[in-house]
């Protein structure tokens, strides 16, 4: 079952790379279908599903205590030992920020959508539940870095209030605490729009891999792989046992910390003078080990 459901996810990017390679390779093929994706098919799968969720059957506030606190370990271990890896792995300011970006934010598509094969709905619920408690965390803390240790600037409650998953994670929240039923025929079309995008998004993941800059690994991107699909998914494990967490939840906490970090890591770097081709290296690299990481952490940790 778990394998299945890991397998299906991967031959779907798989397929968004030979298209890529053969059918669409330049960039401008994909901005549009990119932004329609993350402006309009996943902002309205996460509200439809939040607005529709059982909120008093999932517990918000021990899933994102195990989320958030691991994110948290893992930035502040980051920032402690940001010298030492300057002097002894030779990561400059932007390097620093792009390891940062690598271990600490997380593709919301590659989860949703193995969250889904494996539990259904449930899954989809519980991580949206995730999204909404990530989402406004990773966001501030990369922005900060980024303005701190890169070369470049952005405006951090701009990026708050338009990010399309922040604006449907709270509409969603609030069509379902106060209760406002929609139209049939809405709720439908809402549906329809929504089952587009767990596709849609991870053939975007698979058209963003860049194998060539895999050719000359530098101890950055060999320390961002393996902290963020070995260490992070353990330390999650271990709050979220800690906290009562089991079943469906413990595993999408797991999930969640141990799926690739987020494609859009690299139009940041590139936009606020992160390193981006170090950027681009890590989430190809990290894309690819999940495949062999994921099945073999969640065999082991659920």
């Amino acid at each position: 079952m778990v394998l299945d459901s890991l397998i299906s996810v991967f031959v779907v990017i798989a397929c968004g790379w030979a298209l890529r390679q053969k059918a669409l390779p330049a960039e401008s093929d994909w901005q549009g279908f990119e932004k329609i994706s993350y402006y309009v098919l996943v902002p309205i799968l996460i509200a439809k599903t939040l607005m529709a969720a059982k909120l008093g059957d999932v517990p918000f506030a021990r899933l994102g205590a195990a989320l958030v606190g691991t994110i948290t370990i893992l930035g502040m271990a980051l920032l402690l030992l940001r010298r030492p890896l300057e002097r002894w792995l030779h990561v400059d300011p932007p390097a620093f920020t792009s390891v940062f970006q690598g271990v600490l934010r997380w593709n919301a598509f590659i989860a949703l959508a193995i969250s889904a094969n494996l539990y259904g709905r449930d899954g989809v619920t519980l991580a949206a539940v995730a999204i909404a408690a990530l989402i406004p965390v990773l966001n501030v803390a990369t922005v900060l870095i980024l303005r701190r240790y890169g070369t470049g600037g952005g405006s951090l409650l701009k990026g708050l209030a338009t990010n399309p998953f922040i604006v449907g994670t709270l509409a969603g929240l609030a069509l379902n605490l106060l209760a406002i039923p929609l139209p049939r025929a809405l709720s439908l079309s809402l549906d329809i729009i929504g089952q587009c995008a767990l596709g849609t998004g991870l053939i975007l993941v698979g058209a963003g891999l860049r194998l060539q800059d895999l050719q000359r690994p530098s101890p950055a991107l060999l320390l961002a792989v393996g902290v963020r699909l070995l260490i992070a998914p353990a330390i999650a494990y271990g709050l979220a046992r800690l906290l009562g967490l089991q079943g469906a939840q413990l595993a999408v906490v797991v999930l969640c910390l141990g799926v690739p970090t987020a494609t859009a890591s690299y139009l940041l770097a590139r936009r606020m003078g992160g390193d981006a081709p170090l950027m681009a290296a890590i989430t190809t690299a990290q894309t690819i080990v999940s495949m062999i990481t994921l099945p073999l952490i969640l065999a082991a940790l659920t």
